[in-house]
């Protein structure tokens, strides 16, 4: 049973529970303050809460390795040591509203590089999120001959795994007209606006057009439009410094790389970021525009293409037309070349070693047969070929006297350098397959039958060697005197 208590006006009890009454009597007075307390309050509750940040948005994160993605979104979380992971790494960022002093959490996930962990996508994107979620597409500096390669192979791992998603086709033709709406009413944005200005006028009055209305698409804009808001970052610009030191870059290459990769954004709807944790550029603007695009909090800094190694490019305000400016600096390259022709990967360099090269050795039996095949062939021989050089100016020498120094078998002729060797040889004579053994050139003239003592003949080959030497400096003496 339902009684209305008379001393508390706009209360009802219900088997002794009190509860608030919303509207639902009408008072005698209309111009009294209390009248729809309850209604103005609970309105207020219900606007506060429509206004909150929401906590179901993420950001999914795709590039190669040492891309610099896990030290990106550390440097967007204010993180100074970060963590690198496999797989599948999440993260969040804080955001605050500094407007409406909230704050809540963006989910980030990371995949890993290699192409073995394509088969987590499903759980950082999936028909639930779909909607709620961002995509980050990374390319390193320190690598410009891979931003063709790299950018069409994590874009078409994107969309073939978007195909596969069992996303509702009104679901999917709403995300994609979100993206188109986006283009066709950006507006430049410059100072703080006034809730006022003209600006804000048009764009409300744009954001109310119906789409039949709009404006066509300027040339190969979001001609691949997957439904996704897509930011393209390029880590590590600090690096150029080194590609124009070490590569011989110029600034034709850099806009060359540029225009290229702003063609592709143009095509995918995608926003241009050129960052440097190292050296802190626009990683605080890429912070402030993804919260502009998940939660639509205010973003007022300009399209920035004047330093080639700070470029910011919001989606919605290149064109053809502002691309082909880069072409005047581009002499040695036009705009439709292939990529790859234009920045080449660079040669590999040789490294250089300081080992010297390694020398074969000869066997030592081997050596010595050689030798003494030499020798052999030297006493056949006429004294005219010897095998020794002789001086070019030899011919105006008495021949005896040459011929008496080298006569084999006398002291001091070749017969000592023959005995030497076959004494080195006679040590392995017993070995099967050695030059002394089995099969082996018995030595000339009876040489090796009786081998004398190792020391004497040692000890007469040294001799005869240093004869030798200095005879021939003596014959090189003579010769030199006779000339003049």
């Amino acid at each position: 049973m339902e009684v209305l208590s008379s001393s508390s006006p706009g209360v009802i009890q219900t088997n002794g529970t009190t509860t608030a009454s919303i509207g639902t009597q009408k008072k005698d007075s209309g111009n009294d303050p209390k009248d729809n307390l309850w209604s103005a309050i609970l309105s207020e509750v219900q606007n506060q809460s429509s206004t909150k940040l929401p906590s179901n948005k993420s950001v999914l994160v795709l590039g190669d390795n040492a891309t610099g993605k896990t030290t990106l979104i550390a440097k967007l979380q204010g993180v100074e040591d970060p963590k690198k992971g496999s797989g599948l790494e999440y993260a969040y960022i804080d955001v605050r509203d500094e407007y409406r002093d909230d704050l809540t959490r963006l989910g980030v996930w990371v995949l890993d590089g290699d192409p073995g962990h394509v088969n987590l996508l499903k759980y950082a994107l999936n028909e639930n999120n779909f909607p709620h979620t961002l995509i980050i597409l990374t390319v390193s500096m320190t690598a410009p001959w891979s931003w063709n390669e790299q950018l069409n192979h994590w874009i078409q791992i994107l969309s073939d795994h978007v195909k596969k998603l069992n996303i509702p086709a009104d679901v999917q033709q709403e995300a994609e007209n979100r993206l188109k709406n986006a283009w066709q009413n950006y507006c430049e944005t410059g100072d703080d606006l006034d809730a006022n200005s003209p600006m804000n006028k048009r764009t409300a009055r744009l954001s109310s057009v119906e789409d039949e209305t709009m404006l066509p698409l300027p040339d190969e804009v979001l001609t691949k439009n997957l439904g996704l808001d897509i930011v393209v970052v390029v880590t590590k610009t600090d690096y150029m410094t080194t590609l124009e030191k070490e590569y011989d870059y110029r600034d034709e290459y850099f806009d060359f790389m540029q225009q290229w990769i702003r063609h592709f954004c143009l095509q995918h709807g995608a926003s241009l970021f050129y960052t440097s944790v190292k050296e802190d550029k626009n990683c605080d603007l890429l912070y402030k525009y993804l919260t502009h695009r998940i939660y639509d909090l205010p973003f007022r800094t300009p399209a920035l293409v004047v330093e080639k190694d700070a470029v910011l490019i919001p989606a919605g305000w290149d064109n053809l037309n502002k691309i082909s400016i880069l072409y005047e600096n581009m002499h040695s390259c036009k705009a439709e070349d292939n990529y790859t022709d234009v920045i080449a990967p660079p040669q590999q360099r040789k490294t250089v070693s300081n080992r010297e090269s390694e020398v074969q050795t000869e066997d030592e039996q081997q050596f010595l047969a050689r030798q003494q095949q030499v020798l052999m062939q030297g006493q056949t021989q006429t004294r005219g070929e010897s095998p020794m050089r002789t001086p070019p100016s030899a011919k105006s020498m008495p021949r005896t006297s040459m011929d008496s120094k080298l006569t084999p078998g006398g002291p001091g002729g070749e017969g000592v350098l023959a005995n030497f060797f076959n004494s080195l040889l006679s040590k392995k004579a017993n070995a099967p397959g050695s030059p002394g053994g089995v099969g082996s050139p018995r030595p000339a003239n009876g040489v090796g039958e009786a081998t004398p003592d190792r020391n004497t003949m040692r000890t007469d080959a040294a001799a005869e060697l240093d004869r030798l030497t200095r005879s021939v400096k003596k014959e090189d003496e003579e010769l030199s005197q006779s000339e003049c």
